[in-house]
C-alpha cells in the first residue's frame, strides 16, 4: 500500500529564496521571507484545491482566490497598488484558505483579534477583502456578492500640531543631516494640504508619474499627466508664496523630483519621521496629521469652506465633520444668535406683538 501524500509545506533551500515543496513538484516563493512564503503557499494550495474560473459560487472560490484576481486585474490600475498588497498579504496569512461562504461576522471578528492593531486598520483591510469579492462579482469569476462584516468606523482623527510643535518639528528634521527631505516634505504639507502619497512624487515638469509644480506660474498640479481623477480628489492649486520662494531655491539643485535624497525619489521616510518625533518631543502624531494641520489652521484664519474644500480636495461633508468646529466663524454666528435679545410674543390690541425682555439688575 503506498505511503500517503504529503501535505504541501516550504523549505528554504541556501541560498535563502523559499521553496513550495508539494509531492514531486517544486515551485519558488521567489521570497527570503518566511512570512511571505507562508502566505505564497496558502495562494497556492486554495488555487490548487480551487482553481478559478469564471461562474464560481462562493463555496468553490476562496479568500485568496478572489484576492488574487483583484491584485493582478484591479491593483495595477491605481494609484497605490501597495496598499492593496499590504492588505492581501495580511488576509491571505489569515484567511486565504477559507472559502467565500463562510466569511461571516464572527469569523471578520476573530481576524481582526488575531491582527492585534487598531480597528481603523482591521477595517481597511477587511475593506479590501469586501473590494476584491465585489470585483470577481462586477467580472463574472462570482454568481453571487458575499457581504463582509466590517468593525465600526471609528472616530475622525482630531490631531493637528500647534504652530510651536510645528517649529519644533522642522527644527529637529534640519538639525539631521540625514533628513534634510523631510523639511521640504512638512513645509509642502502645512503649505498645500496635500495628501501624504503625493508628495514625494511631485517633480519640477510634467509627468505621467505623479504631480508636478509650475515655478513660472505658481501652480501645483498635484496628479501626473493623463492621470484619472478618484474619490480623494488632487485640485490643481496655486503654491502659496512663502512656498513658491522656497521651492523656486530648491530647484537650483537640478533634482527633477521636488523631495528628494541625492536626486532620487524619496521612498518611504517612516525612519525620519520617527527620528524627527523623538527629537522634537512630540507625542502621537502621523504624516498624515500635516494635512489635519493645514486644513485646520485655514480654518481658523477664516478662509470660507466652500474655497477650503475646492483648495484641499476634502468634500463639505468631510469638512463639517471632521473640521467644522475649528471654524470661528461658525462658533461666532452661533455665539451672536445665543447673545442676540430674545423676542416673545404679547398681546396687543387686536393683534400679536412683540417686544424685547430684557432682564435688569442679574
Amino acid at each position: 500500500m503506498p505511503n500517503p501524500r504529503k501535505p504541501a509545506s516550504v523549505y528554504q533551500r541556501p541560498s535563502g529564496t523559499w521553496y513550495i515543496y508539494d509531492g514531486g513538484k517544486q515551485k519558488s516563493t521567489g521570497t527570503k521571507c518566511r512570512r511571505e512564503a507562508e502566505a505564497a503557499l496558502a495562494r497556492y494550495i486554495a488555487e490548487r484545491d480551487h482553481p478559478i474560473r469564471a461562474g464560481s459560487t462562493d463555496e468553490e472560490m476562496t479568500v485568496a482566490a478572489a484576492l488574487e484576481i483583484y491584485c493582478e486585474q484591479h491593483a495595477p490600475t491605481v494609484r497605490a497598488p501597495e496598499r492593496i498588497a499590504y492588505a492581501t498579504e495580511r488576509l491571505v496569512g489569515l484567511l486565504g484558505a477559507l472559502s467565500l461562504s463562510r466569511i461571516n461576522g464572527p469569523v471578520c471578528r476573530q481576524y481582526g483579534k488575531s491582527r492585534g492593531v487598531s480597528v481603523g486598520s482591521v477595517r481597511k483591510e477587511l475593506g479590501v477583502l469586501q473590494a476584491a469579492i465585489n470585483y470577481c462579482y462586477s467580472e463574472g469569476y462570482l454568481v453571487s456578492p458575499v457581504k463582509v462584516k466590517l468593525p465600526p468606523k471609528p472616530a475622525p482623527r482630531d490631531r493637528w500640531l500647534t504652530r510651536d510643535e510645528a517649529a519644533r518639528l522642522l527644527w529637529a528634521a534640519r538639525g539631521n543631516p540625514k533628513a534634510r527631505h523631510l523639511c521640504r516634505y512638512i513645509l509642502i504639507a502645512l503649505h498645500t494640504g496635500t495628501r501624504s502619497d503625493a508628495i514625494p512624487h511631485l517633480q519640477y515638469m510634467a509627468n505621467t508619474e505623479g504631480g508636478y509644480v509650475d515655478l513660472e506660474r505658481g501652480i501645483m498640479y498635484r496628479r501626473g499627466v493623463g492621470v484619472a481623477e478618484t474619490k480623494k480628489r488632487t485640485p490643481t492649486v496655486p503654491i502659496p508664496r512663502p512656498l513658491l520662494a522656497h521651492m523656486r531655491r530648491w530647484q537650483r539643485d537640478g533634482s527633477r523630483y521636488v523631495v528628494h535624497v541625492d536626486g532620487c525619489r524619496v521612498g518611504r521616510i517612516k525612519t525620519a519621521w520617527a527620528t524627527a518625533m523623538r527629537i522634537s518631543g512630540i507625542k502621537h502624531a502621523t504624516r498624515h496629521d500635516l494635512r489635519h494641520t493645514a486644513i485646520t489652521w485655514a480654518l481658523q484664519r477664516g478662509m470660507d469652506r466652500w474655497a477650503a474644500s475646492g483648495f484641499f480636495g476634502v468634500s463639505l461633508d468631510v469638512l463639517e465633520n471632521v473640521y467644522g468646529h475649528h471654524d470661528p466663524q461658525h462658533i461666532r454666528n452661533a455665539l451672536d444668535m445665543m447673545e442676540r435679545t430674545r423676542p416673545v410674543p404679547t398681546q396687543g390690541r387686536g393683534r400679536s406683538t412683540l417686544t424685547a425682555v430684557r432682564v435688569e439688575g442679574v
